[in-house]
């Protein structure tokens, strides 16, 4: 996976943010991540670098991540492609919050905070609405899967 992250965070800083996001040698590897979806061309999904320091580490990290637009702010989903446990990006925000996003060619101050009831289930919807799927995510994972809102500061 850090080979294939290399890749989309070069691609996404190369064309102001727009990834093809999946290649046709990442599908055929199985890599866990969605297919291109043909209303979105050749741009690919909506993607945002997420900036985060690792927990125990401390060593400054950058995942690429599929957001949803919330308001000012941008829902990101912790479904390590339908594993049974958290990715590690996911605790990392919940040890500092505070972090920094690359949305298009923009660099972004926020702070992640966890959604729950009405809010999560929204934002959840709409996300498998877009991306069917993300219900087989979260049904492979056997874990109900954190929505999480990026507020910019």
């Amino acid at each position: 996976m850090t080979d294939w992250n290399t890749r989309v965070v070069a691609e996404f800083r190369a064309n102001s943010g727009q990834v093809a996001w999946s290649t046709a040698d990442d599908l055929a590897a199985g890599r866990p991540v969605p297919p291109r979806l043909p209303s979105f061309g050749d741009r690919g999904l909506p993607i945002l670098l997420l900036h985060h320091t690792g927990a125990r580490t401390g060593r400054e990290r950058i995942t690429p991540l599929l957001y949803q637009a919330v308001g000012d702010g941008y829902a990101v989903f912790a479904t390590f492609g339908g594993s049974p446990s958290h990715p590690a990006w996911y605790r990392n925000l919940l040890a500092q919050p505070r972090t920094a996003i690359e949305v298009g060619a923009a660099t972004v101050a926020v702070r992640a905070r966890l959604t729950n009831g009405a809010e999560r289930e929204r934002i959840w919807a709409t996300q498998e609405a877009f991306l069917p799927k993300f219900a087989e995510f979260e049904a492979s994972a056997g874990r109900r899967i954190p929505v999480v809102v990026l507020d910019p500061t």
